[in-house]
């Protein structure tokens, strides 16, 4: 794929929200997205994390974001509605919708599977992307440019032994984007998945504790993806996207 190189106001004057804001590829997605004019909604479920993204924004001369903690294992429809209400009435408008966070659960065989993990993670990351999603439509809809990235991985394009919960739950993510994707299709909204690939975050570490992280890319490596997909300049629609492609 042809990755445009967006311009540095490519996002003055655009709304963009970003969940799992607080650390990893969620922070430096609202870093970015900052850098480049965008007036970033960070939502997370620790405050602390999310208030040093906050002033590393300002401190940084970026639009002031927005603060929206959530643990999305206890979110409801409610939650979701209220928040939509809440960015419409004090922002006015919702450009771009970055779904990052995710819960990585137990790894292990399907035989041994833990139902309360696996339900916790389908929850965080299905269930209330879903739930998001369904209530940010809206207001999505009503932007110039309404962009919306799901966050998918390897093992939810090709099965892999004992990564269980979390690889199901990343084919539904598939699954989500691409029937969401069609839907969209006559609209303004163009919705796509991104595959990070090996990344230095803390959930790499959790999946891979004995691994050589000198070898992985850090988040800002892979923002050029993520900033691309996010703009006007992407009309791409249902694809799935790898960060690093072999």
């Amino acid at each position: 794929m042809n990755v445009q190189t967006v311009a540095q106001d490519a996002f003055k004057n655009k709304v963009i929200l970003v969940t799992g804001a607080g650390a990893g590829i969620g922070r430096q997605a609202a870093t970015s997205l900052a850098a480049h004019g965008a007036t970033v909604i960070l939502l997370g479920r620790t405050v602390e994390k999310l208030e040093q993204v906050y002033d590393a924004i300002v401190a940084s001369g970026g639009p002031e974001p927005a603060i929206i903690p959530l643990d999305l294992k206890g979110a409801t429809e409610k939650h979701y509605l209220d928040m939509a209400a809440t960015i419409e009435s004090s922002l006015g408008q919702l450009d771009g919708v970055l779904h990052n966070a995710s819960e990585l659960g137990v790894l292990g065989s399907i035989e041994q599977t833990d139902m309360a993990m696996f339900d916790e993670v389908m929850k965080v990351n299905v269930t209330a992307q879903l739930n998001m999603t369904k209530a940010l439509l809206p207001l999505l809809k009503k932007a110039d440019a309404g962009r919306i990235v799901f966050t998918s991985s390897s093992v939810g394009k090709k099965g892999r032994a004992f990564w269980n919960a979390y690889a199901i739950s990343k084919f539904a993510t598939e699954g989500l984007m691409q029937v969401l994707a069609d839907e969209m299709s006559n609209t303004n909204v163009r919705v796509n998945c991104i595959n990070p690939g090996a990344t230095q975050t803390g959930m790499r570490a959790k999946a891979y504790p004995a691994e050589d992280v000198s070898l992985l890319k850090q988040p800002a490596d892979l923002m050029p993806l993520y900033l691309y997909l996010l703009s006007v300049q992407a009309q791409e629609n249902g694809q799935s996207i790898d960060a690093q492609p072999k």
